[in-house]
């Protein structure tokens, strides 16, 4: 029976990877911090509410013992300034790396990137950059347990949402368009997360898996 920790479950990928584990009886335990409640009873469920993504020292009793992490924390592009920005793409994924291969070092570490990750981190991009500096972070911790970078390309909200901005209102109302006609360009919110639970559980052969290697796990 494994044990897993979580953040991001109160996003549109991290709430569907949560569910997956609540539901597989090969889990035991499910440990979400979150900044505030998921309303969720669950017998499985343990909901840490803490609110510094930047120090864990009061809540680090719960990185012990976990088998697999699932890191799926993410701001959008525009959505906040570039400081910020890369505090929450970068530095969130630093500390909680530094804490759980502290506690957890056998652990399976799953890290939501993004397609366009540029592993030089010298892309204009602030997306692509500090994603890059995020991955590059990771595989420099050498996690026994193995590590797998998801870098999904356009993620399709199966649920309805309020979307971020222009252009995500347009790449859904073309997306029925967008999965004929670039097939690997796309990727539902389902498959994505489902893809990363299965391969927390079970891991891949690949530790970077572009949105094509996504759909095949």
């Amino acid at each position: 029976m494994k044990r897993v920790i979580i953040t991001g479950a109160s996003g549109m990928v991290g709430g569907i990877v949560l569910q997956a584990c609540l539901a597989d009886n090969n889990i035991a335990q499910v440990t979400a911090i979150v900044r505030r409640s998921l309303g969720i009873q669950h017998p499985k469920l343990v909901e840490i509410i803490h609110q510094d993504f930047l120090n864990y020292s009061s809540i680090a009793e719960h990185f012990k013992n976990q088998d697999i992490a699932h890191f799926c924390i993410g701001a959008y592009s525009g959505q906040v300034s570039d400081d910020k920005f890369k505090i929450i793409t970068f530095d969130f994924t630093r500390v909680f790396a530094d804490v759980l291969k502290k506690h957890s070092p056998n652990a399976r570490f799953c890290f939501l990137s993004g397609g366009g990750a540029d592993p030089k981190e010298k892309s204009r991009i602030a997306f692509a950059k500090y994603k890059g500096m995020a991955e590059n972070y990771l595989i420099s911790k050498n996690f026994s347990g193995g590590l797998h970078i998801f870098r999904p390309a356009y993620i399709y909200p199966v649920e309805a949402r309020e979307e971020p901005n222009l252009m995500y209102r347009v790449s859904r109302k073309i997306y029925p368009l967008l999965k004929v006609i670039y097939p690997n360009g796309t990727i539902t919110s389902v498959k994505l997360g489902e893809g990363i639970f299965k391969a927390g559980m079970t891991g891949t052969t690949k530790m970077i898996l572009e949105n094509g290697d996504i759909k095949k796990i």
